[in-house]
């Protein structure tokens, strides 16, 4: 008996030897097909492969894509559904909270055209107060702005020229520029100080100005020209001119064959802007765009000069200052701006951070009586949150994504994408997405030098995103055979400067799919 339990314990310590050796074995296998995987997207070009066929709800090519060394330590995130149905059929950590940089603005705006409209227009007023007699205005003007991005100089000439067919040949009062139709808040919380001097961090105000039609609101253009020689500094000027900025100049005019360099950028706190580098003699001009400090007061100097070309005048006591209209005062002429449907171009497809910014706080004036970014983004959530987005999975924080605390997650913005579909607005949303591979701007926006000769050009309609450290791309895209597909990519803590050729690869390979 004694033997034969002996015998059993032997024969049961010799499977469980047999099962460790099993497991350790399989476990060695595993991680060297994972190691020999590993491999790297070319840098030089994105690759084209051949017409895939989706088989279940399998895409191995988008697994080996995320094989890529460039991903190792960052955090991707991957959504991928079908159009038609809002079936997901590819997913890789995409119920994971990331930054979603510029995608963010899908989000602003997809809440903007539900709460706004696609027929929403700014308005801009201007008022009169006191008495008009012999052509003389004893009285101030008042410049009221009602939050419109697209107000450039064209907009005030016609005031002005509204003053002087009034028969106003003289003012002895002051220029007020009124911008309480907002709160005084001019950066969103997060923004970094770095980023405040250039034309992406400009501030919002509900009296502001744009140099051209890009629309970029709250910056001017600076612009620089070689001298007639070398050794001289070059020729530095402002879009539209003004008196309200200061120009330090430190450029240089350089021989034929040296560097094009020129920066700009303006001192904090001030609109002092220095602008250095060389360029060299006879070349082209240099644009350079720049924020404005307090764009409120440079609005209505702005419109001052505009005034005075058309040879009116006023004192030499006359202030320009922020001021409310004052009760009783006259409205003598208002300016409407193009409807939200025809902004909607260069918001997306430059990825416009002050437009961004502009139609949260005018979600918050319009919806919530209030112009701040507290109101607007509360209604923005509210507004996603009715159209079947999980905001409880979601942190918002600004509308242009410039914020390194926004989190969204992937499958929340292919989700949102897949509803856009069902409403009036999604032609107008569809059409201002960049389309890849397109090469005039307002058509292909910053997409429009990527993917090209590939699938995806001509296809692909998404929103890029990007800031230090994050990439993004989410929109559609149709199939080998037709079908459209709707995909959210964001990568987080990467390090790589070619990263983005991954998410455009992504994106090739499913404008290569045949689904079944």
């Amino acid at each position: 008996m004694r033997k034969r339990r002996v015998w059993i314990l032997i024969t049961m310590l010799l499977v469980i030897i047999s099962i460790i050796i099993l497991t350790f074995g399989m476990k060695q296998r595993n991680n060297n097909e994972a190691a020999s995987n590993q491999n790297t997207v070319p840098v030089a070009k994105v690759f084209e492969p051949d017409t895939l066929l989706l088989e279940g709800n399998e895409m191995p090519e988008i697994d080996e894509i995320l094989k890529d060394t460039r991903l190792q330590g960052a955090t991707t995130g991957v959504s991928i559904r079908k159009a038609e149905s809002g079936e997901i059929i590819y997913s890789h950590f995409a119920d994971t909270r990331v930054h979603p940089a510029s995608v963010m603005k899908m989000l602003t705006g997809a809440a903007a055209l539900e709460t706004l409209g696609e027929e929403y227009r700014f308005k801009t007023e201007l008022y009169m107060d006191g008495k008009l007699k012999d052509g003389v205005l004893h009285g101030n003007l008042y410049l009221k702005g009602k939050g419109d991005p697209t107000l450039t100089k064209n907009e005030l000439k016609a005031f002005a020229s509204e003053l002087k067919a009034k028969g106003i040949r003289s003012i002895t009062g002051n220029l007020y520029g009124d911008d309480t139709w907002y709160d005084s808040v001019r950066l969103s919380q997060d923004l970094n100080w770095s980023d405040e001097s250039y034309y992406t961090g400009s501030q919002i105000s509900a009296l502001t100005l744009s140099p051209n039609e890009d629309y970029d609101a709250g910056t001017t253009i600076v612009e620089v020209n070689p001298a007639a020689k070398p050794g001289l500094a070059g020729k530095v000027g402002m879009v539209p001119r003004n008196s309200y900025m200061t120009i330090i100049n430190k450029t240089k005019t350089v021989a034929k064959k040296g560097k094009k360099s020129i920066s700009v950028e303006r001192q904090h706190g001030s609109n002092t802007l220095v602008v250095s580098g060389t360029i060299p003699v006879n070349a082209t001009k240099t644009r350079t765009w720049a924020s404005v400090w307090e764009p409120t007061t440079y609005t209505a100097d702005v419109f001052k000069q505009t005034i005075e070309q058309q040879g009116i005048t006023f004192l030499e006591s006359s202030k320009v200052e922020r001021k409310k209209v004052s009760k009783g005062a006259t409205l003598l002429a208002s300016n409407r701006s193009m409807p939200l449907k025809e902004l909607f171009i260069p918001f997306m497809k430059f990825s416009n951070n002050g437009h961004a910014e502009v139609l949260v706080k005018e979600m918050g004036r319009a919806m919530g009586s209030e112009g701040s970014w507290d109101k607007g983004l509360a209604v923005m959530e509210g507004a996603l949150a009715d159209m079947g987005v999980d905001t409880r999975n979601m942190l918002l924080r600004d509308g242009s994504g410039m914020s390194h605390k926004n989190l969204v997650t992937a499958n929340e913005v292919s989700k949102l994408l897949y509803t856009a579909q069902s409403k009036g607005w999604h032609p107008v949303f569809l059409d201002s997405l960049p389309l890849a591979g397109n090469k005039e701007r307002f058509i292909g926006g910053t997409l429009r030098h990527r993917m090209k000769g590939t699938a995806a050009a001509g296809n692909v309609q998404a929103k890029t995103g990007a800031l230090n450290g994050v990439t993004a791309l989410s929109g559609y895209v149709k199939t080998a055979d037709g079908e459209t597909l709707i995909f959210s990519i964001m990568v987080n803590n990467y390090l790589s400067d070619t990263t983005t050729e991954i998410l455009d690869k992504i994106a090739v390979t499913l404008a290569n799919y045949q689904l079944k």
